[in-house]
């Protein structure tokens, strides 16, 4: 018994303890010492591992100093964890209209970019809990249907099971693809000031185009070490050296 109450209190001390370290980051922030709050906020990551609302704060602290490359990483993993934090998108659109590359989207049909948008909406967990909730609610209404007395119950049991299970195969699709993103790793953020992209992977390849820090890009070949094959909004692709990126 008092093993239980031993860990018991270890457990109650961590707790105390990054609780307290929190309030520190986020009391550093507050008092305007933003350096402080990213080391500290950096150091809960390490110690406690991913948490959206810490690399929302994180961003917050690297905005304030200017570090906008930082800044825009620590909000696209952010978003990664919590997709419909209206707030971290708004301060991530709003950190990337002051980057130097402004780079157009390749056009796509609507309904794509409609359902992009509408997976964004909801974490991997969120969308593969509702997908529980309908399959349940699918198998309810065809218990309806089944063994409903009225006309009007069996039609509305067999109406319901077929819309609950198109939700359902439509929220599992939804969740593979939100876990398929956060499991990837590849997209990456442009990490250096200012970067050629080259047209081979060495340094004597032809320079393509220069990027500026703070711009996303999508990693297509990762196997070499110093190098990636990286891919832009628009289509246009080239070669980065590694150091100049970071994985979101």
């Amino acid at each position: 018994m008092k093993k239980i109450y031993i860990i018991f209190i270890l457990l109650c001390s961590c707790f105390l303890l990054n609780a307290q370290t929190k309030a520190q980051a986020d009391d550093a922030y507050a008092k305007k010492n933003f350096a402080k709050a990213a080391q500290i906020y950096e150091e809960l990551l390490q110690k406690n591992g991913e948490s959206a609302d810490v690399y929302n704060n994180l961003g917050n602290s690297y905005y304030k100093q200017n570090e906008i490359a930082k800044a825009i990483l620590n909000y696209e993993r952010a978003l990664l964890l919590n997709p419909g934090d209206n707030d971290t998108r708004a301060s991530l659109e709003f950190v990337k209209s002051k980057t130097v590359d402004k780079i157009t989207p390749a056009s796509e049909m609507f309904f794509i970019t409609w359902t992009k948008d509408l997976i964004n909406t909801q974490s991997e967990k969120s969308w593969a809990n509702l997908a529980i909730v309908t399959f349940i609610i699918t198998l309810l209404m065809v218990a309806l249907y089944i063994f409903g007395n009225k006309v009007i119950y069996r039609k509305i049991g067999f109406i319901s099971a077929i819309a609950m299970l198109v939700i359902c195969l439509t929220s599992n699709v939804f969740a593979y693809e939100k876990k398929t993103e956060l499991i990837s790793h590849d997209s990456a953020i442009i990490m250096t000031p200012s970067v050629p992209i080259k047209n081979t992977p060495n340094g004597e390849g032809t320079d393509l185009f220069v990027l500026h820090e703070g711009t996303k890009v999508t990693i297509k070949d990762n196997t070499m070490k110093n190098w990636k094959e990286i891919k832009l909004e628009d289509g246009n692709v080239g070669w980065v050296q590694t150091k100049d990126i970071e994985i979101i």
